[in-house]
């Protein structure tokens, strides 16, 4: 069983070396194996209100996402760029990531809403965390998507 080690930083706290990590990674996934040209760098990485979740194994980064919190408190918190190492898919890691994610929201921003951007094919996966579709599926940068919303009240059950 393979040992993970947990890390949050916000972008001020993210060094180039862990920021090129993050970003190298995501570009691998999002833009190289789903061959999706996309606007990667949408400046948001070293925001102070950007909160990023690191998995480890053996000091390799085998998963990541970001938190976006926006100033209106009445405002869901954003999750996304959700990406795991392709080592390390199908033994629950995302369920986990996800678990952090929403746990994190909870303790930083009590009684917030979580939402993200659902690659449409994925709805039922995050489906089993609570959240639910809003609105219609689109596509974007050629995937289909879903927007998808997770009460704060989810949170407690």
């Amino acid at each position: 069983m393979t040992s993970y080690e947990w890390i949050w930083q916000t972008g001020p706290e993210l060094d180039p070396g862990r920021l090129y990590t993050l970003l190298s990674l995501r570009e691998a996934v999002f833009v190289v194996e789903q061959q999706c040209a996309y606007q990667e760098l949408d400046g948001h990485d070293l925001a102070a209100s950007t909160h990023h979740l690191q998995v480890l194994a053996a000091g390799r980064l085998a998963a990541t996402l970001r938190l976006l919190a926006p100033d209106p408190v009445n405002q869901a918190v954003s999750i996304g760029r959700v990406v795991i190492h392709p080592a390390h898919r199908g033994g629950g890691l995302g369920h986990d990531l996800l678990r952090a994610a929403l746990t994190r929201i909870e303790s930083l921003w009590p009684g917030r809403h979580a939402r993200l951007s659902a690659q449409a094919h994925l709805q039922a996966y995050y489906g089993r965390h609570g959240f639910e579709p809003v609105g219609e599926i689109y596509v974007e940068d050629g995937i289909p998507h879903i927007d998808m919303q997770r009460l704060a009240d989810a949170n407690r059950k």
